[in-house]
């Protein structure tokens, strides 16, 4: 389990928690890392004082490295960008733009910069503006999604850089890291595995979903709108499907999932919430904490890398 994520991000085990919105906050940011992982803060559409705040929580929690996932798209993306440079956190990782506004500003401050991505041309542009890694997310993940499985996508961007690649999207167990690695990934990103957990806050009716979940129970939204998002099926999904088939509009599609993700976090809202789970919530049988998990993970992911050496 030692690899140059391990040595970029000055962590015990190269497992990465999702920088999920209105879910990856500093208490479970603060266990993940001080689990041996490295714990991120989803500062989604926050503004800067939220994300300053939560840093300022997570340090109080732990003395180990943690991050801050950056949405690019928020209006208040300058000002958090300022935040973090000034709090100073180990490492950022950015989604839905292009960080390279800020890569000086975030290197002077000795900050590791990986961009999540979803193609290689995309992987290929971070590499050359300065990314210290990058995140090759497939479309098993939940939430935001791009088009290619996990399983394609990191070999070729493995292929593309020179940079480390972690994998994320569809990983839930040992046999997923170990998997990972075996496709040329230095490092997992897992974000639903971490929402079962119990220092995650969000409202235990969302954490029972996943729990009940079956294979087949997440569904993609959004597709006609340009932004696809992965959620577990229900009034909502159901709703949401029904108007893109029937060609409505991107304000009307809009407004139906305005607030959706926030009531399923805080209010559990199971039924008109946004659930965005991953596929792999088939595999999530009982909340854990999450050193528990992390243990867990690494015995399965040395158990698996051990049997496959019985074909060497």
């Amino acid at each position: 389990m030692q690899t140059e994520i391990n040595n970029l991000l000055e962590i015990e085990y190269p497992i990465i928690q999702g920088g999920m919105a209105w879910v990856a906050e500093h208490h479970l940011a603060a266990a993940v890392s001080e689990a041996g992982g490295f714990g991120l803060i989803g500062a989604a559409n926050a503004p800067a004082d939220w994300v300053r705040e939560q840093i300022r929580k997570t340090k109080e929690l732990t003395d180990r490295p943690f991050g801050v996932n950056v949405m690019l798209m928020s209006p208040y993306a300058d000002e958090v960008a300022r935040v973090i440079a000034e709090e100073g956190v180990k490492a950022v990782t950015t989604g839905a733009g292009n960080p390279e506004k800020y890569m000086e500003l975030w290197k002077e401050r000795n900050i590791k910069v990986i961009p999540v991505v979803a193609s290689v041309a995309l992987a290929k542009r971070m590499e050359r503006c300065g990314a210290d890694a990058v995140v090759a997310e497939g479309c098993e993940s939940g939430g935001h999604i791009g088009e290619s499985t996990t399983m394609t996508l990191v070999p070729q961007v493995v292929d593309a850089v020179d940079i480390p690649v972690i994998a994320a999207g569809g990983i839930g167990d040992g046999r997923g890291i170990a998997a990972a690695f075996m496709l040329g990934a230095k490092g997992v990103q897992m974000g639903t595995r971490f929402v079962v957990t119990k220092e995650c806050q969000v409202h235990p009716a969302y954490k029972e979903r996943i729990i009940r979940a079956k294979d087949i129970d997440t569904r993609v939204t959004g597709r006609s709108t340009g932004h696809p998002i992965r959620a577990l099926r229900n009034d909502m999904t159901k709703a949401y499907l029904q108007k893109e088939q029937e060609g409505a509009s991107t304000e009307e599609l809009e407004l139906l999932a305005s607030g959706a993700l926030r009531r399923a976090v805080q209010e559990g809202d199971i039924h008109n919430g946004s659930l965005m789970s991953g596929q792999i919530a088939g595999l999530i049988k009982e909340e854990v904490s999450c050193k528990q998990l992390i243990e867990t993970l690494v015995s399965q992911t040395k158990e698996v890398l051990n049997r496959s050496r019985m074909y060497e």
